[in-house]
């Protein structure tokens, strides 16, 4: 059944039709272009995007995009598993743990540093789509690129940082 419901001024109105026909899916076939014919098109987001050098059509952003992969290689090729370290991710406090996996992914492009943090504040266990990187408990292991993680003497943060001393 169809129905179409709208708020106006706090009041509602719902409309049931109760001769409507059901519609289903998948009796209807899927139209898909070509991506050759996609990209011949004038019409399309991407030919906008070219256009206006938008996203991936911008070299400004490639060549940014490009120093940040160098910057990654350069920093992974430096860390080695078993190292203590720290992410600081973008808007994530700081996560400390130790490096269990450092190379390339079949999940993403570029190199990535598995760590498995002393707390739960990572997002698996070391199986990242299907494949195993490393193996810890489950929400202790995160994949962080490699421009995020410093390497150094980062011991486990004290849990007991107000004893019953000091209150």
């Amino acid at each position: 059944k169809q129905w179409y419901q709208r708020r106006v001024r706090g009041l509602r109105l719902h409309v049931t039709d109760p001769d409507a026909v059901g519609f289903n899916e998948g009796d209807v076939e899927k139209y898909e272009m070509s991506k050759e014919e996609y990209e011949s098109r004038e019409d399309t987001v991407q030919a906008f995007k070219k256009k206006n050098k938008l996203g991936r059509f911008n070299p400004e952003v490639q060549a940014k995009l490009a120093a940040q992969e160098q910057e990654n290689k350069e920093r992974a090729l430096k860390m080695n598993v078993g190292d203590r370290c720290e992410a600081n991710t973008p808007n994530q406090p700081a996560r400390r743990g130790e490096i269990m996996f450092v190379g390339e992914t079949n999940f993403k492009a570029g190199y990535w540093v598995g760590v498995k943090f002393d707390e739960p504040v990572g997002k698996h266990d070391g199986l990242v789509e299907g494949k195993r990187y490393f193996t810890c408990q489950n929400k202790y292991g995160a994949m962080v690129q490699p421009r995020y993680v410093e390497v150094g003497d980062f011991p486990p943060l004290d849990d007991d940082l107000f004893s019953d001393d000091e209150i």
